[in-house]
């Protein structure tokens, strides 16, 4: 949500129209004002669960945006799942050409359904960007997408050290923030956080600075966290750490977001020991406010940090977590360049950069489209989805028809076959492109490299087929 509001915000800036559009219950608004046109989509059906719930807000960003009109829009970018399944079956239905999806990062899921959802919403997406080079290569290495990178980026003017203390003072009041040294963890509570990790090194902290103080803050998550929160509070109770304002653990939920560069500023250090993430905006935030980090020592965070912005932390060891933490607090930031080395860092990461790349990969994007849709001719289109030997879905596109003459739907081919049918059936639909407009398909040989990057996975399988699942004009 801050990248969505962040980034719309920034090209509003740079001279663009931005609709936001967003899933919300009828008693819900937006966390944060944005002048960029913000459209709310009601999501008043019952939702029992987790699939239940994913549905309705599905159903309900559909709906909002066949009422306002998809076809006014030059660019769908879409920044998570649900948003990515009310697009690709507004694509698949054909009242919209296609979307941009950016994949912050993947999680798991048990439920087959949740996890089909995930897959559909960057499989069927045009363009794939991904706000780090892990998940770059990930989407590519993979999933066979060849995804780009633009990174997240940080509002200075908003995070950023705060002198006065009765700001700090009102805020330590409410939630009851008296410990010291403070700790303070955002996100909530959840395995990805590795936040259990983290209570076992706060237990050890607490050995040598018994008066610390672990503050976790926020936690708004569609996805179900309840049985690892559970988890927390069952260790906690073992390691004699109470959870509660004034207690060594305070819970804070879900915040005000004005609230947040506040909190960050009550702090002494900043964890982010995190097991897995896409970027960890948290750290650039911190960072912004002056206050030193402990961050897993995994990608993504050794792509942009390094020993003079942040303290690693082997977040596998919780006693070697806690020495981290320590050396933060002790060892004047832990050796942390608040002078050169972190504004250099945050001059990096800015949001106009942002989004300049994104306007960058639009107009490409929009340059690619077959011309049947951006040009108002009568260019026919082919679309084929296709099943890989280890079942991931595709669905492809041809600008042209002549995809059916190489392919049969319900037939399997082998993973070589296919490729050289694909191969010569795009390049043909291509060279019609150009005959009839005096310039080649971009689309089409673009999708012809996603094929042949997925292709790749299946080296030395000979046995491997393809399946040809459906053709559709």
């Amino acid at each position: 949500m801050v990248h969505t509001l962040e980034l719309a915000q920034a090209l509003r800036i740079e001279g663009h129209d931005v609709t936001i559009f967003a899933p919300a219950s009828d008693t819900e608004s937006m966390f944060r004002k944005s002048p960029c046109r913000i459209v709310l989509a009601r999501v008043a059906d019952p939702q029992a669960g987790t699939v239940g719930m994913v549905d309705a807000r599905i159903r309900a960003l559909k709906a909002a945006l066949l009422n306002h009109g998809p076809d006014g829009f030059d660019v769908l970018h879409a920044q998570d799942s649900i948003s990515g399944n009310a697009l690709a079956e507004l694509k698949q239905s054909g009242a919209i050409r296609g979307f941009v999806r950016t994949v912050h990062h993947l999680d798991h899921f048990d439920h087959p359904q949740l996890a089909n959802w995930q897959r559909r919403a960057w499989q069927d997406a045009d363009a794939v960007l991904c706000v780090s080079d892990t998940w770059t290569r990930a989407m590519r290495d993979t999933h066979g997408v060849n995804a780009q990178t633009v990174p997240n980026g940080v509002d200075v003017s908003r995070y950023r050290p705060i002198t006065a203390p009765d700001t700090t003072a009102a805020l330590r009041a409410r939630l009851g923030i008296a410990g010291s040294p403070v700790i303070l963890a955002v996100g909530g509570i959840e395995a990805r956080k590795n936040t259990l990790m983290l209570l076992d090194a706060f237990a050890i902290l607490r050995n040598s600075r018994p008066n610390a103080q672990l503050v976790i803050a926020g936690g708004a998550s569609l996805l179900d966290h309840d049985d690892y929160a559970r988890q927390f509070v069952v260790r906690s109770d073992e390691l004699a750490l109470p959870i509660g304002p004034g207690e060594p653990i305070v819970v804070t939920g879900p915040l005000e977001d004005d609230t947040m560069p506040v909190i960050f500023n009550c702090a002494d250090v900043v964890s982010m020991i995190s097991a897995r993430e896409g970027f960890g905006l948290v750290v650039l935030e911190a960072l912004a406010c002056g206050k030193p980090v402990v961050v897993s020592r995994i990608a993504p965070f050794t792509e942009y940090l390094d020993d003079r912005t942040c303290v690693w932390a082997d977040a596998t060891r919780a006693d070697l977590t806690a020495q981290a933490l320590l050396e933060a607090i002790d060892d004047d930031g832990g050796g942390i360049d608040f002078t050169n080395a972190v504004p250099a860092l945050l001059n990096r990461f800015n949001w106009a950069a942002s989004a300049r790349r994104h306007l960058e990969i639009y107009q490409q994007w929009l340059a690619s489209q077959p011309p049947a849709l951006n040009q108002g001719t009568d260019m026919p289109v082919m679309h084929f989805k296709i099943r890989w030997p280890d079942g991931i879905e595709a669905s492809c596109y041809s600008p042209s028809t002549v995809v059916g003459e190489f392919f049969v739907a319900g037939e399997r081919y082998p993973v070589d076959d296919f490729v050289a049918r694909a191969r010569e059936a795009l390049n043909i639909g291509s060279e019609r492109v150009r005959e009839k407009y005096g310039f080649a398909c971009s689309a089409a040989l673009d999708q012809l490299a996603q094929i042949e990057a997925a292709a790749t996975r299946f080296q030395g399988q000979p046995d491997a087929q393809v399946t040809l699942l459906e053709l559709a004009e």
